[in-house]
């Protein structure tokens, strides 16, 4: 309780200029005491007034007082000091100014926040010392403006004047003085009418850079979207791809897989013929050997009735066999030539398709270059598809198209089966060959074709 009424009374103590601990005081005809530092500098800014006034109670004195020390006060506060106690302004005080703030031009010490700055006087006050400016009659025509510690800035250069006008011929704002001399006859108004001037101007521009702002907005959000529904446009067109070229893989693979066991099969065939007439001609060369031998025997028989009696039968030729032709180079290949030439058509096929497709993806964009869309155009946008066309504001457009139309894809499968025919037509002895082909051909081409048949909604 004793530490706090020391507080109480060191309350009394403070310069309510500088809210410090009084230093140098003095007292004033009216009571009341303060900084001598600071009474001094408060009267000496209204000094060309010729009043004098107390900044607590608003008495005003004429003419100036003197300015004595207060001996006792002084001592008072001299011990209070040395207590070690002190109940000065904190640093959480409001009031007080901190770095980067406008201080007050009055305060001695510790400085308060400024609450205005006067034009006039070119200095900036706290609430304390701006009261002079709203109750004596000699300050109410000074301006008060935010404070600012640019005061300088608003007076002119070259005649120490405030600026209240602004030059529209040379841009820049100036003083009265100013119209009689450099800018004479020049485009004159005042500053604070060119500002409400300016400040439509800039509310305008304000509207028009809010609009801006909102339709990039949409349309930041719609490129957004359509980059999403794009992306996903894209994984959906390659898990189809994916899913048909591996069955087109399969297809091939199977078809090779036939193709391989139609070889083997047909090699088997043949060689088991083979070896069924080579099995007769080992037979027949055995009993033709045998047959030889008998007729040397015959031959060296000095028996005429043992020779009569065998010659009958031996003299007489066994009827001959016909044996079927033999190719002189049997081979496959000519199924070899048809395999290649096979080939060739269908990478002519897969490129004519792959050409259409790369042609019809490359169409599939979200920014296409166009012209610069005007503010007063309508915005509209959807979800870019790779099988809908899409407006945006960045003209997004995807050509809904087929990737291999029928007419081009016809004539390739024109061309393969005429090839498949003639193949047919050549040598129907590989008729079953040729025939497996010309299966194949439809087979695949119906599957290639279903294939670009469901993806021509795609791209």
């Amino acid at each position: 309780m004793a530490q706090a009424g020391v507080f109480l009374e060191h309350d009394q103590f403070n310069c309510s200029i500088c809210l410090d601990v009084l230093k140098d005081p003095v007292t004033i005809p009216c009571g009341h005491s303060y900084c001598k530092g600071c009474i001094k500098g408060y009267w000496d800014q209204d000094d060309y007034l010729g009043i004098y006034g107390c900044p607590q109670c608003r008495q005003s004195f004429a003419p100036r007082p003197l300015l004595g020390r207060n001996t006792m006060l002084a001592d008072v506060v001299e011990k209070l000091k040395n207590t070690g106690l002190h109940a000065g302004p904190t640093a959480s005080d409001p009031t007080q100014a901190e770095p980067g703030d406008v201080e007050c031009d009055v305060c001695s010490g510790t400085k308060n926040k400024a609450f205005k700055s006067c034009l006039v006087c070119l200095a900036s006050y706290c609430e304390t010392h701006l009261q002079p400016h709203y109750e004596s009659p000699a300050f109410q025509k000074h301006r008060l403006v935010s404070p600012s510690k640019k005061i300088q800035e608003q007076l002119c250069s070259h005649h120490e004047k405030l600026l209240e006008v602004f030059c529209r011929t040379d841009q820049q704002c100036i003083c009265y003085l100013c119209l009689t001399d450099e800018h004479k006859g020049h485009d004159t108004v005042l500053a604070t009418a060119e500002m409400n001037e300016k400040k439509n101007a800039l509310a305008e521009m304000q509207r028009i850079s809010k609009q801006r702002i909102q339709e990039r907005e949409k349309e930041l959000a719609d490129l957004r979207e359509a980059t999403q529904m794009l992306t996903l446009s894209a994984q959906t067109a390659l898990e189809e791809s994916e899913r048909i070229f591996t069955e087109l893989v399969c297809s091939i693979e199977r078809r090779r897989a036939e193709v391989t066991e139609l070889i083997q099969g047909q090699e088997r065939a043949a060689v088991s013929q083979a070896e069924a007439l080579l099995q007769q001609l080992e037979q027949e060369i055995t009993e033709l050997k045998k047959r030889h031998a008998e007729l040397g025997e015959l031959s060296q028989t000095e028996d005429h009735i043992a020779f009569l009696q065998n010659c009958r039968s031996l003299c007489t030729q066994p009827v001959p066999v016909d044996l079927p032709n033999i190719t002189s180079d049997p081979n496959f290949g000519s199924m070899m030539t048809a395999l290649t030439e096979f080939q060739a058509l269908l990478e002519d096929v897969y490129q004519g398709g792959f050409v259409n497709i790369s042609e019809k993806v490359n169409h599939v964009t979200i920014i296409e270059s166009t012209k610069p869309k005007t503010d007063s155009e309508s915005i509209t946008a959807s979800a870019p598809d790779f099988g809908q066309a899409v407006q945006s504001p960045f003209a997004i457009s995807v050509p809904t198209i087929s990737v291999f139309p029928f007419s081009s894809f016809g004539k390739y499968q024109e061309k393969l089966l005429l090839y498949t025919f003639k193949k047919v037509s050549k040598n129907m002895g590989q008729c079953s060959v040729s025939i497996f082909f010309f299966i194949f051909c439809i087979d695949f081409l119906q599957m290639f074709y279903l294939y670009f048949e469901m993806h021509c909604v795609v791209f």
